[in-house]
């Protein structure tokens, strides 16, 4: 199987977990999400799936304990029709619990996802 895979320039790469079949990914930029408030929070990638392939995007079990966010549509399912070069992941949150001055900083590079 071959997936094409595009970053934003600076981003951090994806990372396949050392046990089992997920793959972590980052914060593309910093963005502060103000406690209940949302934002989407981009991943710095775009994926080119193949066709019948889809994709899953689910916060990690250390999401909400770090930031304080939880995923707003609990996991994401991105379809292999979402491959233009301005199809960017993001990942839709929700700060239920301030960590920082009445809200959440998400920064470049953390592991969200």
């Amino acid at each position: 199987m071959k997936i094409k895979i595009k970053y934003l320039q600076d981003a951090t790469r994806m990372n396949k977990i050392t046990k089992g079949n997920w793959i972590d990914v980052y914060a593309y930029q910093d963005t502060f999400v103000p406690e209940g408030e949302r934002a989407m929070i981009n991943l710095g990638f775009a994926l080119e799936l193949p066709k019948g392939w889809e994709g899953h995007l689910a916060p990690r079990s250390s999401t909400f304990k770090t930031w304080g966010v939880i995923q707003t549509n609990s996991v994401g399912v991105v379809d292999d029709t979402y491959i233009g070069d301005n199809d960017i992941w993001h990942m839709p949150v929700y700060c239920l619990q301030a960590k920082h001055d009445n809200g959440t900083w998400i920064r470049t590079g953390d592991k969200i996802g």
